[in-house]
């Protein structure tokens, strides 16, 4: 380990892109276990990140703004598939999720078939380029996240589609932040480490594993010189295990019936 690689120019910014993907995704994994649609991320985020690869195959910046409008349209388009097969085949919702992941990720590998940058670029968007952040390239999603969280907490979007509409916009800005892995991670695992606890308490501790995670993941990566995506998912992965184990309630003991 070398302390001299902790660059606090480069993992504040870092950490700040983590604590705005929790921002939204702690809440919404939580809403994600509720309705028992596990993969729905992995899904939509895969549709975005195909978004940005079609606009890139079509000759747009896969930074520009046809490669945003690209990743949006093809996740509210998928957003509104979803909210439809809910309505029309709930008991095949988790199939049909799977169906459009494996489908969206392969369309990815097709499209990147002839780029030769086309493997890194796939790495990229599966585990993220978050110490690319700075504080400027933050604002934008800063602000989204904000509209998201408002609408969200101010109990406007409570029915199926007003969760898919939000969802898709966060999943969206989330992917080009810290990658697909990441994305799911901070969806799912803090959200599962806290689900024996109420709503409140589970909110709070949800964020506080994230932002553990985050910090530790970041911070040991950089140390060990590995790439920082998988270090921060294997992270919070650990922070979470020992959480679960510290918050979920104790067996009684068993009952011994005498003669």
């Amino acid at each position: 380990m070398n302390w001299d690689m902790v660059d606090w120019s480069i993992i504040g910014p870092a950490f700040a892109a983590g604590l705005l993907v929790l921002s939204t995704h702690v809440p919404l994994g939580q809403e994600v276990l509720k309705r028992g649609i596990i993969f729905i991320d992995l899904a939509i985020a895969q549709i975005a990140g195909m978004g940005v690869i079609a606009a890139s195959y079509l000759g747009g910046d896969e930074h520009g703004w046809e490669a945003q409008l690209a990743a949006v349209g093809a996740a509210l388009l998928a957003a509104g598939l979803l909210h439809w097969t809910e309505r029309r085949w709930p008991r095949s919702q988790e199939a049909l999720i799977g169906i459009l992941f494996v489908l969206a990720a392969t369309g990815s590998i097709l499209l990147l078939a002839e780029n030769p940058h086309g493997g890194e670029n796939l790495k990229d968007l599966l585990v993220g380029q978050i110490l690319w952040s700075t504080w400027q390239s933050l604002v934008p999603a800063a602000l989204l996240y904000a509209v998201l969280l408002g609408i969200w907490f101010g109990r406007k979007a409570n029915g199926p589609l007003g969760f898919y509409v939000i969802f898709a916009f966060a999943v969206t800005a989330s992917v080009q932040l810290v990658g697909i892995y990441l994305v799911f991670a901070s969806l799912i695992i803090p959200a599962l480490a806290a689900i024996c606890l109420d709503d409140r308490r589970r909110l709070m501790c949800g964020y506080g594993i994230g932002a553990v995670s985050y910090l530790a993941g970041i911070i040991l990566s950089a140390m060990l010189d590995l790439p920082t995506g998988a270090v921060v998912v294997w992270t919070m992965a650990v922070v979470a295990l020992c959480a679960g184990f510290l918050l979920s309630p104790k067996k009684a003991p068993p009952v011994v019936i005498l003669d």
